[in-house]
């Protein structure tokens, strides 16, 4: 998790710039509307956290996450927010303390998912939902799949995303399952993101956010290089659309 100790601005450039245009759809599925008492779970410097402030209000949002730096930009970004640095794993609240926890794009980088899904489970009221969304990077319909794919051709022992959980489709209904939820609803969401340029495109990986933008950074400069071309050429060419798919699940506490 240390690649994700980094800016606020460097993480909206790497995956803000997709997890912001799927915050409204995965806030609808959840059913978050006014009068909700909402928790964001991995909030980050507040992708999903600005969409449920617009929807139930800044005093029916509460939002945790494991990375100091991101905790300190959604504080700045959305004053009068409860953001308090706790992972998912240990949420600092008293049972039954909100009617919908959600955690997008959080699940696959938990160290324990099932732990930190009894634990949405355990301060969400019963009859309320928890709801979780995973790229699908095993499928390779993930923002990140373009990179992957070409990285995995120049480089056979790349370790890419695709084994992490929730990553591939029936993985969150089986957490969710085991994390005692029922009533457990799958599906997926999917958003379109247009990038203008290449190097628009690619720059953001050389930031060392996540496990790709770390794996990125930490090349030497000519397999970099050879990288970079490869996926250029791979590409088509610009503007082009990355179409990026989430699986998703939704859970009642008992």
């Amino acid at each position: 998790m240390s690649s994700f100790f980094t800016g606020a601005d460097a993480y909206d450039r790497f995956m803000g710039r997709y997890s912001v245009p799927l915050a409204p759809g995965f806030a609808d599925l959840a059913g978050v509307t006014a009068g909700l008492d909402v928790l964001d779970v991995g909030c980050g410097p507040g992708a999903l956290t600005g969409e449920l402030i617009a929807r139930v209000g800044t005093d029916h949002v509460v939002a945790v996450d494991p990375s100091a730096p991101f905790v300190d930009a959604a504080r700045d970004r959305f004053p009068g927010v409860d953001v308090r640095l706790a992972s998912a794993e240990s949420l600092p609240f008293a049972d039954d303390a909100f009617d919908v926890s959600l955690a997008q794009l959080v699940v696959h980088f938990m160290t324990a998912p099932l732990a930190g899904l009894r634990e949405m489970a355990r301060v969400t009221r019963p009859g309320g939902v928890v709801a979780a969304c995973v790229w699908d990077h095993a499928g390779g319909r993930g923002p990140l799949s373009p990179l992957w794919r070409v990285a995995a051709e120049l480089d056979g022992g790349v370790i890419d995303e695709s084994a992490r959980p929730g990553s591939r489709e029936g993985d969150l209904a089986r957490l969710f399952d085991g994390a005692g939820l029922g009533d457990v609803e799958t599906g997926e969401l999917a958003v379109e993101v247009v990038h203008p340029t290449f190097d628009a495109w690619w720059e953001p990986y050389e930031l060392g956010v996540g496990p790709a933008g770390a794996y990125v950074s930490g090349l030497p400069p000519e397999r970099r290089d050879a990288l970079r071309e490869a996926c250029r050429r791979s590409l088509p060419e610009p503007p082009f659309t990355i179409t990026a798919v989430a699986w998703t699940a939704l859970g009642r506490p008992s």
